[in-house]
């Protein structure tokens, strides 16, 4: 009968985490600190001699998970003062995420899409809910910059700013990182040109103005259906323009 190891923690799988390479070994170790709380947003990690004695590995894989930590944003180095943790917000923990819009094709932006139609819908239901007079004044402002005549660039940045509004007034701070991540200005401005070459603006401004109107109405289920017809719009222009490419 084998002896169950009283060391591991309650849930710990030790087996398959001593087949993980040994930098990813340090980077799980250094997570499940700051998980735990043993290590919290400000404070500063241990050096790397005594965080590598811990775990047993060489200071060279533990120096590369530090590195690796802080490219995702979980650790900071300051410069004659060491390393800490970071406030640890969703906006720079998932400012890598924001790649996955700006490069992905094919379907893949499609998928991102789909992403889109499930999450956005209910994120403009909880604004409807929630925005105050001075959010809905700021979105009524950003409205009027899309279309109506203004440069093709001009529209783009204030669409990905009124959508951006919208997840800003849940107050969810995850959730409006995650919107940023799935929101591509290149693949906006790809919207409106193909939009604006067969004469649609028309229906993507007309778009905007029922989100804004179910808002304006603080209406859930209005804002949630205004929202998916617009996703939605923007997702069949997709794929035939995919299907017209193949």
């Amino acid at each position: 009968m084998t002896t169950p190891d009283r060391s591991a923690p309650p849930g710990a799988h030790p087996a398959p985490a001593e087949r993980l390479p040994v930098t990813q070994r340090a980077i799980e170790h250094i997570k499940r600190m700051i998980a735990a709380g043993d290590l919290r947003p400000g404070d500063r990690l241990p050096t790397e001699r005594d965080l590598a004695a811990g775990l047993g590995v060489s200071r060279s894989s533990m120096r590369e998970a530090i590195r690796a930590l802080t490219a995702l944003g979980v650790l900071e180095a300051r410069h004659g003062a060491g390393v800490y943790v970071t406030p640890l917000r969703p906006g720079d923990l998932l400012e890598t995420f924001s790649v996955l819009a700006e490069i992905s094709q094919g379907e893949t932006l499609v998928e991102v899409l789909q992403v889109r139609r499930m999450l956005e819908p209910a994120a403009t239901a909880l604004a409807a809910a929630r925005a105050d007079e001075s959010q809905l004044d700021r979105l009524a402002g950003i409205l009027e910059r899309i279309g109506t005549g203004r440069s093709e660039g001009e529209t783009v940045a204030a669409d990905l700013s009124f959508h951006q509004a919208i997840v800003e007034t849940t107050g969810n701070a995850t959730l409006v990182a995650i919107n940023g991540g799935l929101s591509s200005r290149t693949f906006h401005a790809r919207v409106w040109h193909g939009h604006r070459e067969a004469g649609l603006t028309a229906r993507l401004r007309e778009d905007h103005e029922r989100i804004y109107q179910a808002l304006r109405d603080r209406d859930p289920d209005a804002a949630r259906a205004a929202a998916t017809m617009h996703v939605m719009e923007v997702e069949r222009w997709l794929r035939g323009h995919l299907d017209g490419d193949g």
